[in-house]
């Protein structure tokens, strides 16, 4: 009865760690789309509406999230290694104030950045968060960056780099600030429902005695899903110019 368990469990852990290597290649094939890219369909549908509207706002803030594979990237770089609940709590605010701040009040004042450049930063930040869960800074600059601020700091990055791609289709001033509050909401219900599902399949995967190896390729992964991520945008910022 026990190895039944055991084999059970071991094939519950590899499942876990299949899945994650999934989206991580899932999420590679997705580079060649921009990181803030808004549908076509949703895209006509923000240009067309007029006045208040809860709802559908707060649908297309999740459905951005929980399909903006940087996103996910990145918040997956940021847990990836926190064990205690409070620790994700105060990670994941920290990137949910930074990402909300600037979505907000980069649409109500109208910042703009261009958008390759913004995407840029936002694939940086990917590699940035790979290379510091494999210890890379310790080893090169024999120092810890403080990792707080980096993920609130990049969370500015990421809300901007959202904002950018909201002021590209001209969002009717009528009942602005309530769309914009209802979006930030939808985009964290979305992530709230990415981390559940990170999180589920971490708490499984970190069960298996070759998790750490295969942390190590995963991370590798995401470093380099990233990098593609910058020169697929830096290559679109010089052709377009």
């Amino acid at each position: 009865m026990q190895s039944v368990l055991a084999d059970g469990l071991s094939r519950c852990r590899s499942r876990a760690a299949a899945i994650l290597s999934s989206l991580a290649i899932l999420m590679l094939w997705a580079s060649a789309a921009a990181a803030h890219n808004v549908t076509e369909g949703d895209a006509g549908y923000i240009q067309e509406i007029w006045g208040i509207n809860i709802i559908p706002f707060m649908y297309l803030g999740a459905k951005h999230m929980v399909t903006g594979y940087d996103h996910i990237l990145f918040l997956l770089g940021v847990v990836f290694f926190l064990y205690k609940m409070k620790d994700v709590g105060i990670y994941v605010s920290l990137f949910a104030i930074g990402h909300s701040t600037t979505m907000l009040l980069g649409v109500w004042f109208g910042w703009g950045i261009n958008a390759y450049i913004i995407d840029a930063i936002i694939g940086l930040s990917v590699v940035y968060k790979a290379l510091d869960n494999l210890g890379a800074y310790q080893r090169w600059f024999g120092f810890q960056p403080n990792t707080k601020a980096a993920t609130l700091i990049f969370g500015f990055f990421h809300g901007t780099g959202l904002a950018t791609k909201i002021l590209d289709y001209e969002i009717a001033s009528e009942g602005l600030l309530p769309n914009l509050i209802a979006f930030n909401v939808g985009v964290e219900i979305g992530q709230l429902m990415a981390l559940a599902v990170i999180l589920i399949v971490m708490g499984y995967w970190r069960k298996s005695p070759n998790f750490f190896r295969q942390a190590y390729t995963v991370n590798v992964v995401m470093m380099s899903m990233g990098f593609i991520l910058m020169g697929y945008q830096i290559t679109g910022f010089f052709v377009a110019a």
